[in-house]
């Protein structure tokens, strides 16, 4: 594994074009406006190099000289700590460890429900759009609290939440009027110079 990784000099991300894991950690580079070499993998198809590096296969995939992750925190937490500026993680301990579990939360609610929104099974897509949609419902008043979620500068939460909200229209989820403070954070994240940088060709006609 340390031969394949020391081979490249260039920070290497192996990415998918339309997962939202993938996307969130491509958002984290581009808000941070860090070099890095994206290596687009098709699901499905996985290249050697992945294969050699990361056990499970699976994107995103970080390469930055002998360190190799492929935890999508993981790499996030670590671009944050590797590149401090901007931060995207509060300074104390005690709003560190909230911004955590507002994370894991997003993880289990929302992420969570992504397998089965991209099914092709008309029930199993159908009861995860109705999960997605109450659950950002019931949110809409966090959306508005701040101009961020939950904070007043932009963090690795906004880096999460904003792939889920750019694939409601690709998951044929619609939002009803209670939750219009959902989409005015969505349009003002969709408008951020980093997310437009983030995002890949396939992403970008997810919304055509």
């Amino acid at each position: 594994m340390a031969l394949v990784a020391n081979r490249r000099s260039v920070m290497t991300l192996f990415s998918s074009p339309t997962c939202p894991e993938s996307h969130r950690v491509r958002m984290v580079l581009a808000e941070k406006g860090i070099t890095v070499e994206i290596l687009d993998v098709a699901p499905g198809n996985k290249s050697e190099d992945l294969i050699d590096l990361n056990p499970y296969n699976t994107v995103p995939t970080l390469v930055d000289r002998e360190l190799v992750l492929y935890d999508p925190r993981a790499i996030m937490e670590y671009l944050d700590e590797r590149f401090p500026h901007p931060p995207l993680m509060p300074v104390d301990p005690v709003s560190r460890a909230r911004t955590r579990l507002a994370l894991y939360r997003i993880e289990k609610d929302w992420y969570e429900l992504v397998p089965a929104l991209e099914s092709r099974g008309e029930k199993t897509s159908g009861k995860a759009r109705k999960m997605l949609r109450d659950s950002l419902t019931a949110s809409a008043e966090v959306f508005s609290a701040k101009p961020f979620f939950l904070s007043d500068e932009f963090s690795l939460v906004d880096a999460t939440i904003i792939p889920i909200l750019w694939r409601l229209k690709h998951y044929r989820v619609e939002l009803p009027r209670q939750a219009k403070p959902v989409m005015q954070y969505a349009e003002r994240m969709f408008q951020r110079e980093s997310f437009q940088a983030s995002l890949s060709e396939a992403e970008q006609e997810m919304m055509e």
